[in-house]
C-alpha cells in the first residue's frame, strides 16, 4: 500500500498535469479560431464547457498545491471539487449523448474545431478528475447536504444563457433554446433533467468517497 505523501503527491501531480492540459486546450482552440478569423469571445464564454473547464483549472491548480505540500483541504475546498468533478463529468456526458457529431455554427464557415483540446474538454479531464476524486477521497468527508451546492453555478448560468439568448438570438446549446420545435416545455425538461442529473452524479461522487473512507480504515 502506497504512503500518504505518496498519495498526496501522486494527486497533486494529477492536479497540475490535468489543470494545464485543460488550460492548454482552452488556449489552442482560441488562437486557432483567431488565426481563422471566427473568434467570437461573448460566444465562446458563454459555453458552459468552457466556463466550468476555466473553474476546474484554478481548482485543480489550488487542490494541487494543497495536495503537493501535505496541506489539509479545507471544506470550501472540498465542497468546490465536488462541484468541478460533477460538473466535468456532466459535460463530457451531456456533450458525447446530445451534442457529439452536431454541424458546426454556420457562421464558423468551413472552421473545423480542432479535435484533441476538444476531447480533453469533454472526455479525458473528466476521466482523470474521477481519478483524483477516488485517490484523494479518503480524507475528505461530505455530508450528503453538499450535493445542492453543484446547481448554484449551473442555475446562475442558466439564467444568464437566457436572458442573453432571449436578446441577442443565439443559444450555446440547442436544447435550452425555447425556439426549439420542442419549445419551453422541451426546454425546460432538458433543464430539469440536467438538474437531476448534476444531483445524481454528485450523490455518487460522495457514495464513492465514502467507500474510499470505509476502504482505508479496514
Amino acid at each position: 500500500m502506497s504512503s500518504p505523501v505518496t498519495t498526496l503527491r501522486t494527486s497533486a501531480i494529477i492536479r497540475f498535469a490535468t489543470a494545464f492540459a485543460m488550460l492548454g486546450s482552452v488556449i489552442w482552440q482560441i488562437s486557432s479560431r483567431v488565426a481563422n478569423n471566427v473568434f467570437r469571445p461573448w460566444e465562446y464564454f458563454s459555453y458552459f464547457t468552457i466556463q466550468t473547464s476555466l473553474i476546474a483549472i484554478v481548482t485543480l491548480s489550488v487542490a494541487g498545491w494543497f495536495a503537493w505540500n501535505g496541506r489539509t483541504e479545507t471544506r470550501v475546498l472540498n465542497i468546490v471539487r465536488l462541484c468541478t468533478v460533477t460538473f466535468t463529468v456532466v459535460v463530457t456526458l451531456v456533450y458525447n449523448l446530445l451534442l457529439r457529431g452536431l454541424p458546426d455554427a454556420a457562421a464558423d464557415g468551413d472552421y473545423v474545431w480542432p479535435v484533441l483540446p476538444n476531447e480533453i474538454l469533454h472526455v479525458w479531464a473528466a476521466i482523470f478528475m474521477l481519478i483524483d476524486w477516488i485517490l484523494s477521497s479518503r480524507r475528505i468527508n461530505l455530508r450528503v447536504r453538499a450535493i445542492f451546492w453543484v446547481l448554484v453555478f449551473p442555475l446562475v448560468w442558466l439564467v444568464y444563457s437566457i436572458i442573453r439568448g432571449l436578446i441577442v438570438d443565439w443559444w450555446p446549446y440547442w436544447f435550452i433554446n425555447p425556439n426549439e420545435p420542442a419549445g419551453v416545455t422541451g426546454m425546460l425538461t432538458y433543464i430539469v433533467g440536467i438538474m437531476l442529473f448534476l444531483l445524481t452524479v454528485a450523490i455518487g461522487l460522495i457514495g464513492l468517497q465514502r467507500i474510499t473512507v470505509r476502504a482505508f480504515r479496514n
